[in-house]
């Protein structure tokens, strides 16, 4: 990147497997520039490090870049940041996103997982703001989850990230991700064409294949009972992982986010409905169920925010 940048700006990228975001931010909480790219799973890492380095060479010389965050879909090492795995794209296993960020950008950088960064921008900016603590669960290509306590990301021992998608709803492998995530959801509503080709949501559906679950809100505002049936069935699933997490950390809110969440209310009512018979009634309510506030800018601006927090923590910045 060129010399010469005048205005101090942040960089968050989220790295996911279906999408990459790039986000150019100033040092207040303002977000400045979004590029989106899709991911094609067949290109691997090495693909979605050539659109990263695509996108960077679009961010105009003059930009004083002071440092970087990123969101990454899968387990990381947030101290040293290297990526344990991707659960979707190959390539990824031990490789130093850190290091090589850096030697494209020149300015430091700080890795996390996507879920958990998530959670720090609902937590701060969106449907978490004043409460605490705040768990945030990501309903997309797969299932994620991060918590916040106090202000901070909650790291475990490593690579100690809050997996609630991978967390067992029975002792035959059942988890939360292979019944919520929308990829799961898709399935349902697949299997659906043979035993309900009548239903509306079969019929929004139509012969193709993939993304089916983008009908399930259209299909629930026409009160479609196929639709109604794998909302309540996704919706009891969540809410018994999610009874796990609210006996274990009691969370003050809980924030459900992800490409599924854009089910809106009925989702979001549905889960909250379901969980009180998941949890000890002296625990009763329990948490406050909330839908994202921040949508899909929800991992970029947390990104922007564990950057800006890492540079402020070394010393560079005040505010």
């Amino acid at each position: 990147m060129a010399k010469g940048r005048i205005q101090p700006a942040f960089l968050g990228i989220e790295i996911g497997g279906t999408k990459l975001q790039v986000c150019v931010g100033g040092a207040a909480s303002q977000t400045l520039e979004v590029q989106r790219f899709d991911v094609t799973r067949s290109h691997g890492a090495a693909g979605i490090r050539k659109q990263i380095t695509s996108a960077l060479g679009k961010i105009p010389s003059t930009t004083n870049l002071a440092g970087v965050g990123v969101g990454f879909g899968g387990p990381v090492d947030w101290r040293t940041g290297k990526i344990y795995r991707s659960h979707q794209i190959e390539g990824w296993s031990g490789f130093d996103l850190r290091g090589w960020l850096a030697g494209l950008t020149g300015a430091p950088v700080f890795v996390d997982n996507d879920a958990n960064v998530a959670a720090l921008a609902e937590t701060l900016h969106g449907a978490g703001r004043k409460a605490n603590p705040v768990f945030y669960v990501t309903l997309g290509s797969g299932v994620g989850g991060g918590l916040v306590v106090d202000g901070k990301i909650y790291h475990g021992a490593p690579p100690g990230e809050a997996e609630i998608g991978h967390a067992r709803l029975d002792r035959d492998g059942t988890t939360v991700e292979s019944r919520c995530s929308g990829w799961a959801v898709d399935a349902k509503i697949r299997a659906l064409k043979s035993d309900d080709p009548s239903s509306v949501l079969c019929q929004m559906t139509g012969a193709r294949v993939g993304g089916e679950a983008r009908h399930l809100a259209a299909a629930l505002e026409q009160k479609d009972r196929a639709a109604r049936w794998i909302l309540k069935e996704t919706a009891e699933d969540l809410a018994f992982g999610l009874s796990h997490v609210t006996q274990l950390f009691h969370p003050e809110v809980i924030v459900l986010g992800g490409g599924l969440s854009g089910v809106g209310e009925p989702l979001r009512a549905a889960v909250a409905g379901a969980l009180g018979g998941f949890i000890m009634e002296v625990f009763a309510p329990g948490p406050r169920i909330c839908l994202a506030q921040l949508a899909e800018g929800a991992v970029p601006v947390g990104a922007l925010e564990l950057a800006r927090r890492g540079i402020k923590s070394q010393g560079r910045i005040k505010n």
